[in-house]
């Protein structure tokens, strides 16, 4: 006890505190709890479904639950991000978690897919235009932190770009606003106009302050990676953008297509184009892929 209290007095008085003070506000500080220090109680109280089905909770919840796990990813990337010179063993330890985390992400979609009424699902989702998934900005800054620009525009989108594409032209022309622009008419969803209205500059000034930090760059400043290394991280490549989209691809086909027709995204988009890997062309680690594995990037096996 004479050990911590030592250890307390020479803490505060570095602060230039007085450590008396804050030994004091000891007798006064009520035990911290469970509920309290989690914040039970307002996590539990976010649910405010717009209609009187019950499965429009389960599917808030959901979303809810996907959004804390991508805020896990995020907050081991922005570690890579901060460190230096990243070692071997602090990569590894980071893509793990990282594995781990999309592997969360990939089986939760069983709730999706088979904890909700089929019916329930179709007539509430109505009430959702044009509100859409594609709108989590997590998930967009996520793509930042792990890669270059150039690696999240498709071949398409490269063939617009000029010779010195700036930061505002990748962003004109990144896979994921082909869900919501028509490139031949120049107009956009509203799903579009709300998403990029409140999340475009963040995305810009973000990309800015990545520069030369990406996940991807750190990889890329490594001498002579390890196999392990580099098998990790194609996993990781591999289940965020093969595995994730497809398992969503399906999901989202089973809700949405009947008897040989495919109803609308709520947020109006060509879903089944968008969401496949084929299309999206999304790799984080690009070098590490052979030419063969690029060219069947999200198409089945054997």
């Amino acid at each position: 006890m004479l050990d911590t209290n030592k250890k307390l007095k020479q803490k505060y008085e570095a602060l230039g505190e007085n450590p008396e003070t804050y030994l004091k506000g000891l007798l006064y500080a009520k035990p911290i709890t469970y509920w309290d220090y989690v914040e039970t109680d307002t996590l539990l109280s976010l649910q405010k479904p717009r209609t009187h089905f019950k499965d429009e909770t389960i599917f808030i919840m959901y979303h809810q639950v996907t959004e804390l796990i991508l805020k896990m990813m995020r907050h081991e990337l922005e570690q890579i991000s901060e460190e230096e010179q990243p070692t071997e063993t602090f990569l590894i330890g980071k893509i793990n978690r990282l594995n781990r985390y999309t592997t969360m992400l990939i089986t939760s979609f069983d709730i999706m897919k088979d904890g909700m009424d089929h019916k329930d699902y179709n007539e509430f989702r109505a009430t959702l235009t044009p509100a859409s998934g594609f709108q989590s900005a997590q998930f967009r800054y996520i793509e930042l932190y792990c890669t270059r620009l150039e690696n999240l525009v498709n071949d398409e989108g490269k063939n617009r770009l000029s010779a010195k594409p700036s930061t505002e032209e990748y962003f004109e022309n990144i896979y994921w606003k082909d869900a919501g622009l028509n490139r031949k008419t120049g107009v956009k969803t509203l799903t579009l106009q709300q998403f990029e209205e409140k999340y475009l500059d963040s995305f810009i000034a973000l990309a800015r302050e990545l520069k030369g930090l990406t996940f991807e760059d750190k990889i890329l400043k490594l001498k002579n990676p390890s196999d392990q290394l580099k098998e990790k991280l194609k996993e990781f490549d591999h289940l965020y953008n093969v595995e994730w989209p497809m398992v969503h691809l399906r999901t989202a086909d089973y809700y949405l297509s009947e008897k040989g027709r495919s109803k609308e995204a709520t947020g109006g988009s060509e879903w089944k184009k968008y969401l496949h890997p084929k299309y999206q062309q999304r790799k984080f680690f690009p070098t590490l892929w052979t030419k063969e594995e690029k060219k069947t990037w999200g198409l089945p096996k054997g």
